[in-house]
């Protein structure tokens, strides 16, 4: 890494957004200053999950400005902009760029009949059709197995709500959406395309397969053109630069999405290397050099950061929001006295401070085990290593003697074993190895990590700023991008340990014992499930 500069990276979660100001040089990335600012999520009764697409952008204009007055750099002296956003929304825009709907967050469920139609029909293999399977596993490496992948959301805008659907000249991602208000640009990165499932991710293919998305009836024209991660998207406009206080003309990076950039600014980018994932959602993922996937635990390869990299990666839907739910639900009538009334969002400073305080004292006070508790963290469905939209959380063997600071380390511990499990089903394809990289927001708790490192039976490594693992992962790209960085193998090196967490056996053998009930929980439980969510869907 030759000179040092100053860029500003953006990390666009699920209900809150973060400006990071790096200063990259030979010594490595410094956090300049950082800000951030929170959005809603709209829960719809029908399941489906909304945001406003606006609301991510007044969040980033506010927050660049609040990081350049706190810092007093000259805006003139930001060499570059760079995007790190949360995946698989669906953002419909015409050909302003104006979005004709809300956009349709990854968690939203309505699509079931369009996922039904689309891919459950005719002679089938896995559950799914066979044709249709065979030649997207081929093409894509992967499938849109899932209620909530983008195509179905498509087909169900498509269905049900026409007008709006004849107004959309775009496809878009979140990171997409940014991208063309910042530079007029429709540009989408391999791993956002590769999400959509309609990429061919084929070395020396790359691009939209026009078999796939005759299969699955997407508009061709509907999908942007594919860049680089590294590769200069545009350059900034002024109306843009006016309202985020910055000079037009700066540079502004492909980006990606927070699985990519978060692998990448956790360090783990070496093959088989294994990073956890803990901020509103979720995941496990392992690095390899070849495609992956395993359709009966819903894992996939992703394109990742690195060239000829893929990020192998097993999704679960409310990971840390379980801790935002322990908060509202469990602590603030007689645990407030640690915490904040805000949203858990997506691992700012002052709330996550607070949230983590109760996890390490509180949690520190019960015995492993949680006094026989076991809590599936699964509050809004799950996705992997099964799929099911009418999962929901439960505390399992609760007795007289139960109390709610065991409840609350149930909900932690419960997190670490449904990691576990996303290991396991990870190590039926592929040889993922430790220490695991834990970043997220939840890294920043000791008492969490530690759970890991028992429930996995595996070394947990922290870094400095782990809620800002993505953050750095896009400064990262921006230096690249510059031709400051040679090469993004490198980020290990550029990412150091900060504390390392060791698997104590005594307390992993209590969980080894739970591991079996935890897994047999769901699926002694689903049809239940589907019956009463079902349910609760017809009468809502």
């Amino acid at each position: 890494m030759r000179d040092s500069v100053h860029v500003i990276s953006y990390d666009v979660g699920t209900t809150g957004a973060k400006a990071c100001l790096y200063r990259l040089g030979a010594g490595g990335a410094d956090l300049v200053a950082q800000a951030a600012a929170e959005y809603p999520l709209t829960l719809l009764p029908d399941g489906g999950v909304e945001q406003e697409p606006q609301d991510w952008w007044n969040a980033i204009c506010r927050n660049t400005r609040a990081l350049l007055q706190s810092s007093a750099l000259d805006p003139a002296a930001v060499r570059g902009l760079a995007f790190c956003c949360q995946m698989q929304c669906l953002v419909l825009v015409d050909a302003q760029g104006a979005p004709v709907r809300p956009a349709m967050s990854y968690m939203d469920q309505r699509a079931v009949q369009q996922k039904r139609r689309g891919i459950e029909r005719g002679l089938k293999i896995a559950g799914m059709n066979a044709r249709k399977l065979l030649a997207s596993l081929l093409v894509t490496g992967g499938v849109s197995a899932s209620v909530k992948d983008p195509i179905w959301k498509y087909a169900w805008v498509r269905e049900n709500e026409p007008e709006a659907f004849r107004r959309v000249a775009k496809w878009l991602d979140a990171k997409e959406y940014l991208v063309r208000r910042c530079t007029g640009r429709f540009a989408m990165t391999p791993d956002s395309a590769n999400a959509t499932f309609l990429f061919d991710t084929r070395p020396g293919r790359l691009g939209w397969s026009p078999l796939i998305c005759g299969l699955f009836d997407a508009d061709p024209a509907h999908l942007p053109e594919v860049i680089g991660p590294a590769e200069e998207a545009g350059k900034l406009l002024p109306e843009a630069a006016r309202e985020l206080g910055l000079a037009a003309g700066t540079p502004v990076f492909g980006g990606g999405g927070d699985l990519s950039l978060v692998a990448l600014g956790s360090g783990a980018v070496g093959v088989n290397e294994t990073h956890v994932y803990m901020g509103t959602s979720g995941w496990v993922s392992a690095v390899t050099d070849h495609r992956v996937v395993d359709t009966d635990s819903f894992i996939a390869s992703i394109l990742g950061a690195v060239p000829g990299r893929y990020n192998y990666i097993s999704e679960q839907e409310t990971s840390g929001k379980c801790l935002e739910w322990v908060r509202d639900h469990l602590a603030l009538d007689e645990i407030g006295v640690y915490l904040e009334h805000r949203t858990v969002a997506d691992d700012s400073e002052p709330m996550y401070r607070t949230l983590f305080q109760l996890l390490d004292e509180t949690i520190e006070a019960v015995e492993p085990g949680a006094q026989g508790v076991i809590f599936t963290p699964w509050l809004r469905g799950n996705r992997s290593p099964f799929e099911d939209p009418h999962a929901r959380g439960m505390f399992f063997n609760i007795g007289l003697e139960t109390g709610k600071t065991a409840m609350v380390r149930a909900v932690a511990e419960g997190i670490a074993l449904h990691g576990r499990w996303q290991l396991e089903a990870i190590r039926h394809k592929v040889p993922a190895r430790g220490p695991l990289r834990f970043v997220g927001g939840g890294a920043r708790s000791s008492a969490m990590a530690r759970i890991i490192a028992d429930a996995s039976g595996e070394t947990v490594e922290t870094i400095s700023s782990p809620q800002n693992a993505g953050a750095l992962g896009a400064a990262l790209l921006c230096a690249r991008g510059l031709g400051i960085l040679d090469t993004l193998t490198d980020a290990r090196r550029l990412v150091p340990v900060h504390a390392a967490f060791e698997p104590d056996p005594g307390r992993a053998a209590v969980y080894d014992e739970r591991f079996g009930v935890f897994k047999r929980l769901w699926r002694a439980n689903r049809e239940s499930f589907r019956a009463l969510n079902e349910a609760r869907a017809r009468f809502e």
